[in-house]
């Protein structure tokens, strides 16, 4: 692999974000372990999802102002080299803290940064390669995370499985291996600005903040991340728990299966996007969202529950990089502002989301069904975005 191809940057932020998905789901996985082993209640461990998005906004929203300074490539690096240290210290901390929550907290911090850059860098450097169909190359960007979250979710399936949930700190130091490599690559690919890839002078904040349209795109991306980690920051909690069925079998059934119907998703648009009608793609599957919320906390049935996160994950799947795709051709020259701008509305929903579910359920005794009923209304505003989008350019 030649590692000045451009080919091989487009890798390595593939790459970027199976480390965001390792970021984001690996702890999710430990909830209940973490709960057994350190005695953490729910309701803290519902903080740690709320701290991990906060942090990752409070750096996507500082990102506009030191990204361009600093540099693509160096932000890459950093992004990396937070994560990988993210990772490593959940194994240390907790054991060495007074407070094994307080040591938690830290390490989640950590990757909460890493994550957080990675969001901001690494759709700016893909838009910034010189390529064709840059929809379609967005979309199979952000399946990587799917393929990431599935990945995590089944290789460590196997480890516990293997190995017994109590060397959860060997698997980790295992996935910080990932964003380790990732952070040397990024140090010799070739890295353009979207300025110098499009032609196109970036338009002052002050511009973008007055247009009307973006701020109808940032509603969106909040939606649209408080719509898919509502269900994917609990599934496993959820499968275990309110479904009764075997750690095994519900991580299997319920995250995995939520992320590889993402993956395909995103996969089927990246593959066919010049052929769909990305904001009709983008109506459906609200509409399949809202039903699939439904399934996930009414029904009884572990069978229909599982269903229902499987469709959940495959009605997420293109509303990430769909609202990404509709914002770069939508607002010219929107540039690094915009990207950063838009995954601070991303953070805000993954926070939100997963925390106005974890809250209500703690309301209602830990019940997750009612969390994840409550959090229905995150599809329902994204519909009704996706609405007046449609008759907003049709007219």
């Amino acid at each position: 692999m030649k590692l000045k191809s451009f080919q091989t940057t487009m890798y390595a932020c593939f790459v970027g974000y199976i480390i965001q998905a390792i970021v984001n789901n690996f702890a999710p996985l430990l909830f209940l372990t973490f709960e057994g082993e350190f005695g953490i209640p729910l309701s803290s461990i519902t903080l740690l999802i709320t701290f991990n998005f906060l942090l990752q906004l409070v750096i996507d929203l500082a990102s506009v102002c030191f990204v361009d300074k600093i540099g693509y490539r160096v932000s890459a690096v950093l992004a990396n080299a937070f994560s990988a240290v993210g990772i490593i210290l959940l194994t240390v901390l907790p054991s060495i803290t007074p407070d094994p929550f307080v040591g938690l907290f830290v390490a989640v911090a950590i990757y909460a940064i890493g994550g957080g850059l990675l969001e901001v860098i690494i759709s700016p450097i893909v838009e910034a390669c010189p390529t064709d169909n840059k929809e379609t190359a967005m979309s199979m960007l952000h399946s990587f995370y799917c393929w990431g979250q599935m990945g995590v979710v089944l290789l460590s399936t196997v480890f516990f499985g293997v190995f017994g949930i109590a060397h959860w700190r060997i698997a980790a130091l295992i996935w910080a291996v990932v964003p380790t490599l990732n952070m040397l690559v990024f140090t010799q690919v070739p890295i353009q600005t979207l300025a110098e890839e499009s032609g196109v002078e970036d338009i002052p904040l002050g511009t973008l903040l007055r247009r009307r349209l973006f701020w109808l795109l940032f509603v969106m991306m909040m939606c649209a991340g408080a719509c898919e980690q509502s269900v994917s920051q609990w599934a496993s909690a959820f499968a275990e728990s309110a479904l009764g069925v075997e750690k095994w079998v519900g991580d299997l059934a319920g995250p995995m299966a939520f992320a590889a119907l993402m993956g395909t998703a995103r996969l089927i648009y990246g593959k066919k996007g010049e052929t769909l009608d990305l904001q009709k793609f983008m109506l459906g599957s609200a509409a399949l969202c809202i039903v699939s919320y439904l399934m996930i906390s009414l029904s009884s049935s572990p069978v229909v529950g599982l269903l229902g996160m499987a469709l959940c994950g495959f009605s997420v799947g293109i509303m990430w990089p769909g609202t990404f795709s509709i914002a770069t051709g939508a607002v010219k020259g929107g540039g690094m502002a915009m990207f950063s701008l838009l995954a601070l509305a991303g953070d805000i929903g993954c926070s939100g989301g997963p925390t106005l579910a974890g809250m209500v359920s703690a309301a209602a005794g830990d019940n997750l069904r009612m969390g994840i009923l409550a959090a229905i209304i995150c599809p329902v505003a994204l519909l009704a975005c996706l609405v007046f989008l449609r008759r907003r350019t049709r007219a």
